[in-house]
């Protein structure tokens, strides 16, 4: 009887066991992007972080048994937006953690609205240095590498060309007056006899290429660093070709090498420029084949950068929530500086001291072939060979943002 009577507490032990991990509620995590604003940046973006929250799930989900659950809203490309979505999803959906956005401003305004209601928020794809630095916050970790980052990337491709004189077209908002500020600072430091002898800040979204074109034409730069992408590219793009702006003149680009403003660029696509980027076909690591098989089988199209962003969005939370086994906010920021992860590009870290991840990003140049745009002679640039020392950040970040 004994014995018996010990087999039948097993077994309702482990249907408690059962039921009370099928009664768990799944982590909800509140994202939010400028679906409608920038649909080039977030389509594929979404698409990657739902496969990757589809494969978690289908592995048992996260902190032994609970289920992820993204609840997502569009910020319309406006703080403002973006800010009271925020406050719904923490009121409403009563949401555990913030995620998402892609637009500078966009990002440092969520991060404010974290700090301020002492929430965690993984910043996604906004690359600007405020976010981390001068107006980061102890709330705020970033997936992408910062502007800083891609600058110095970059900065180190083409120190050794002899070019001095340098112009700068970048769209007017947080993101390009950050690039081009890192870009200026790093290049300078590398090359002192370098000279910056023109600037243009075209409104996001609303580039006058022919007046643009004919300002850079009259600078007579050496070279020019461009941060324009979107629609403002392919008209910069096009026009500076017609008008012979890049002949014979070195151009590095942001961003230019990523399918979402490659492709649309066609056979316009500017021969010999040094841009970062995503050559998401030609990559051999094991772990990208993987999501590039999955990536395909699911949708039927080649992923964009945002869809790596995407999925590796989530495989960060995830590696962050099982260090934490918690979703406390304070747990979570304890897990997630110097939290470690295997992703699909390979390992990840987020440094301690200004919550920044070592994502990298791969940098080649441009070519046409067959019709359409494509980088050639890339490597990856791993994002831990470059990330600034802890004095640069500790004289820039906020020492509150550190406790």
């Amino acid at each position: 009887m004994k014995i018996r009577a010990g087999i039948i507490t097993g077994i309702a032990l482990i249907l408690s066991s059962a039921a009370a991990t099928a009664q768990s509620p799944p982590v909800r995590i509140g994202e939010i992007s400028s679906y409608s604003a920038l649909p080039q940046g977030t389509e594929g973006y979404k698409k990657g972080w739902q496969l990757a929250l589809e494969q978690i799930n289908a592995d048992g989900g996260v902190l032994g048994g609970r289920k992820l659950e993204v609840i997502f809203r569009d910020d319309a490309g406006k703080p403002e937006v973006a800010t009271r979505a925020a406050q719904e999803l923490l009121t409403n959906e009563r949401v555990d953690l913030l995620a998402g956005t892609i637009l500078s401003n966009i990002g440092v305004a969520v991060a404010d609205f974290a700090a301020q209601n002492k929430t965690f928020f993984l910043a996604s794809q906004p690359l600007t240095d405020a976010i981390i630095w001068e107006k980061g916050n102890r709330y705020t970790f970033r997936l992408r590498p910062s502007t800083y980052t891609h600058a110095l990337i970059l900065a180190d491709e083409i120190a050794k060309y002899p070019a001095k004189r340098w112009a700068t077209i970048a769209p007017n908002f947080e993101y390009g007056q950050s690039a081009v500020a890192s870009f200026k600072e790093i290049l300078k430091a590398k090359r002192p006899d370098v000279e910056f002898v023109a600037e243009q800040w075209p409104a996001f979204g609303k580039l006058d290429a022919g007046s643009t074109v004919q300002a850079l034409l009259a600078a007579r730069p050496d070279a020019i660093m461009n941060v324009t992408f979107g629609s403002d590219l392919a008209r910069f793009a096009r026009d500076g070709n017609l008008r012979g702006l890049f002949k014979d003149r070195l151009v590095v680009s942001l961003l230019t090498g990523e399918p979402e403003y490659l492709d649309p660029l066609k056979d316009e696509a500017p021969k010999g420029w040094i841009v970062t980027g995503y050559p998401w076909n030609a990559i051999t690591l094991p772990a990208h084949q993987q999501f590039l098989k999955n990536y395909q089988a699911k949708y039927g199209e080649s992923p964009k950068l945002g869809s790596l962003a995407g999925y590796v969005m989530i495989q960060a939370l995830s590696a962050i929530l099982n260090k934490a086994q918690s979703t406390d906010t304070e747990k979570l920021i304890a897990a997630a500086r110097g939290v470690e992860f295997d992703s699909v590009m390979g390992p990840i870290t987020f440094r301690a001291i200004d919550q920044q991840s070592t994502m990298g990003t791969w940098v080649g140049k441009l070519d046409v072939k067959n019709g359409r745009g494509e980088m050639i002679d890339f490597h990856y640039a791993d994002g831990k060979n470059f990330q600034p020392d802890d004095a640069f950040v500790k004289a820039r970040r906020p020492a509150a943002a550190m406790q």
